[in-house]
């Protein structure tokens, strides 16, 4: 069995690079032969080790208690089907290839803007991840206080979205962000996979979103999944070309839920999956709320000089199916 590591210096402080090529939906994959496969877990439950060192503020046990309730949120989806088990304490650090998935805080003074990172070994042949670490920055301050704290962030918000990336997914788009000289600011997300994280002592990154519960349960359906639930496909088109890196939202009217997807090669194709069955309004925009490379690692030159948009008439998502593929068109800017 051929093996690779793969190590996401992931911030979600900062914009941060992932290993996701430009084919993958809501997902994390690796180029195999001619294939692209998403990363994934083929066995569970997914066992997991804590380090057994703490920071300020923050025990062995107590950091322990929080990854532990930040797994149970995404078990706890009712249409994915994925379980998690603690195997106990470890003094292997996070970043030991060792067999062991671990969590933990490390001190990185190198990675100023990195709040935290995830990294895999996986199989080179099937995609499967073998073995996932996780760590926290120590250089930033932390807290487990269950309303949060003020000047410290969050390690159960911060862990909610790290085991995203070790579930698989990649970076949302769903978020606004307010640009500063020294740091961005998070105006508002619906995605806990956003790439940028919330100002210090909040902890509204804990629960996750329709976005973040579509591509979870994309990537490990329950059985009834694509039964229950639709998708949208179609293409973002201007001046008849491609629209290659188009941020493509679709909403529910009726929940108020967004689930986004990328025009993800040069035709400008998309689809959101996980949709719930009915009509949908979708909105195109360009990534321009952070760093491209938040998104995609080595892109192409992703196409940002387009005006939002909306498609002119509802789309259905249909139960169990998917739409004829079909274009939105967008003006440049």
């Amino acid at each position: 069995m051929k093996q690779r590591t793969v190590m996401l210096a992931c911030s979600v402080l900062f914009a941060c690079v992932l290993s996701q090529p430009i084919e993958g939906y809501l997902k994390l994959t690796e180029q195999i032969a001619n294939r692209t496969v998403p990363l994934h877990w083929s066995q569970g439950p997914v066992r997991y080790f804590v380090f057994d060192r703490g920071v300020p503020g923050v025990t062995p046990s107590q950091l322990q208690a929080a990854v532990q309730r930040s797994f149970g949120v995404w078990q706890e989806v009712p249409t994915a089907s994925i379980a998690f088990q603690f195997a106990g304490f470890t003094s292997s650090a996070p970043g030991t290839e060792d067999g062991a998935s671990t969590l933990g805080f490390l001190d990185r003074p190198d990675l100023q803007g990195v709040l935290g990172a995830t990294g895999f070994l996986i199989d080179e042949v099937t995609g499967e991840i073998l073995e996932s670490d996780v760590f926290f920055n120590s250089r930033f301050s932390w807290s487990v206080a269950a309303a949060g704290e003020a000047g410290t962030f969050d390690v159960e918000s911060v862990a909610v979205h790290e085991i995203g990336h070790l579930l698989g997914l990649g970076h949302s788009g769903l978020g606004e962000v307010e640009v500063r000289t020294a740091a961005s600011r998070v105006v508002a997300a619906e995605a806990v996979m956003f790439p940028i994280a919330f100002s210090p002592g909040t902890i509204d990154g804990r629960r996750l979103k329709a976005d973040d519960i579509a591509g979870v349960s994309d990537l490990y359906p329950d059985a009834d999944l694509r039964g229950r639930t639709g998708s949208i496909q179609g293409r973002v088109r201007q001046s008849g070309r491609g629209v290659l890196g188009a941020h493509v939202v679709a909403f529910n009217p009726r929940t108020g839920s967004l689930i986004a997807g990328f025009a993800l090669n040069a035709q400008g194709e998309f689809g959101i999956a996980g949709l719930e069955p009915g009509l949908h309004i979708l909105r195109v925009e360009p990534i321009d709320d952070g760093n491209v490379n938040s998104f995609f690692d080595q892109p192409p030159v992703v196409d940002v000089n387009f005006k939002a948009a909306y498609f002119g008439n509802f789309v259905i998502a249909p139960r169990g199916g998917s739409t004829s593929s079909f274009d939105i068109q967008v003006q440049p800017k």
